[in-house]
């Protein structure tokens, strides 16, 4: 928030003068923790530091447990056996990384709603955006591999499934896929090649993570409002935030406590709840498991590469499904940020959480499953195609119509609601200082 007038670090002692101006690194933590942050954010944005937590967590247990793993294919199950089993706290240790990973993925879904929600993807955080999508995607190829490695069946099984995908590219699939095997089959060089870059991807999250931080200082924090702090003055501008520290650390701090008791209740009493019992037997290239199916943070793209008939078509949708997210900045029409001002955009938005629950679902059911939500018999449609399989590509279509039809068209068309004057205005109960969102004022204000 370097354009919001605000008090900058000042060393006092001759020691801190020096440091200062051969390395600013405390005045960096001054101005990270004091920087100015809009009075007005909900619990929302609690998640940004239940992120941080995870990230630290995945890497430090991470290290620990790559001590004692072996990535050879005759070793590597027995290995995860030796840490649950011989290790000093070893299992633990595994089920804080095992489903420390499902909580990152939560939180970070979470976190990309609330930016969908509030618009937090429109200018001037585009790039805030996209680094944020680059670290999504680097998350989840991590998490892919982390899966490889305990070598179990849905282990093995899985990784044959997602890289056969890259198969199906025209002209260059087939070389790639065996570049990322390093050989014609899922073997030992794949399991080396997953467990160094699983090992190496997180420490590349961390520093992204550090360019995310330092984009939304440089363009400031959304809000719910979704107005600009004022930046016309320090008074101006105080009226408007509060510090960082000590109000809203506090704030994230007790919502990180309250969220990490039950993260420790399902590590200690239902550790194994979100896993699939398939990988507790070692990977066999002879017995294929009668459903393979990934972990559940997958799920809504796995069902969108399983709707579409065709390998390369579903390869080219599930892609894309993660793709768009990039580009999202410029298909929203809207000159007014936050949906909260937008009626019309926020019913469809609602209607698209749903969809995402229910691609989930879609995705962890058999590809012949007799039953669809509301739980009737399946009727055969065309002789193999089943009302679950119509169900799970009409979820399909309205993702991607969400995102290419609803929100370039619904921005052109809606009338939305008045916009505060400014963020102090809501927060101090002054709901009188209201203005008609204009498309002159509301851009202004974008």
């Amino acid at each position: 928030m370097s354009g919001i007038p605000h008090d900058h670090y000042e060393p006092k002692s001759a020691g801190a003068k020096w440091l200062h101006k051969r390395l600013p690194i405390v005045g960096l933590l001054y101005d990270t923790l004091m920087i100015p942050t809009p009075k007005n954010l909900n619990w929302w944005w609690i998640w940004g530091i239940v992120l941080a937590f995870c990230l630290a967590l995945q890497i430090v247990t991470g290290i620990i447990l790559a001590m004692h793993y072996t990535p050879h294919v005759d070793m590597a199950f027995a290995s995860v056996e030796h840490i649950m089993r011989n290790v000093n706290g070893g299992h633990f240790l595994r089920y804080l990384h095992m489903n420390g990973a499902s909580l990152f993925f939560f939180a970070v879904y979470i976190h990309i709603f609330r930016g969908l929600y509030y618009g937090s993807y429109k200018a001037p955080r585009e790039v805030t955006w996209i680094v944020g999508m680059l670290i999504f995607v680097l998350m989840m190829a991590t998490g892919f591999m982390g899966y490889v490695l305990p070598w179990g069946q849905m282990s093995f099984w899985g990784a044959t499934v997602i890289t056969g995908l890259f198969g199906a590219i025209p002209f260059v699939g087939e070389g790639l896929q065996t570049w990322l095997l390093g050989g014609p089959a899922v073997d030992n060089a794949t399991l080396n090649r997953f467990f160094s870059l699983h090992y190496l991807l997180p420490f590349v999250i961390a520093a992204l993570v550090m360019v995310h931080i330092w984009a939304f200082h440089t363009t400031g924090n959304n809000n719910p409002t979704g107005v600009p702090v004022r930046t016309d003055s320090k008074a101006e501008a105080e009226k408007d935030t509060l510090p960082f520290w000590p109000y809203f650390v506090i704030k994230d701090l007790f919502a990180l406590a309250i969220i990490l008791m039950v993260f420790w209740a399902i590590v200690g009493f239902m550790p194994n709840y979100l896993g699939h019992p398939d990988n507790y037997i070692e990977a066999n290239a002879l017995v294929t498991p009668a459903h393979i199916v990934p972990e559940w943070y997958f799920l809504p793209f796995y069902a969108i590469l399983r709707a579409i008939p065709d390998k390369f078509g579903g390869v080219v949708a599930m892609f894309g499904a993660i793709g768009v997210l990039f580009i999202l900045p410029w298909l929203d029409t809207s000159k007014v940020r936050s949906m909260r001002y937008r009626p019309t955009m926020k019913v469809f938005f609602l209607v698209f959480c749903v969809v995402g629950l229910l691609l989930g679902w879609c995705g962890g059911q058999l590809p012949d499953a007799h039953v669809i939500p509301n739980l009737t018999t399946v009727t055969f449609i065309d002789g193999d195609l089943n009302t679950y399989l119509w169900f799970t590509r009409l979820l399909t279509a309205y993702y991607f119509a969400f995102f290419f039809i609803i929100l370039p068209l619904v921005g052109l068309k809606e009338t939305p609601l008045p916009i505060p004057a400014s963020i102090s205005e809501p927060v101090l109960g002054g709901s009188d200082a209201m203005t008609p969102a204009a498309p002159a004022q509301a851009e202004k204000k974008g």
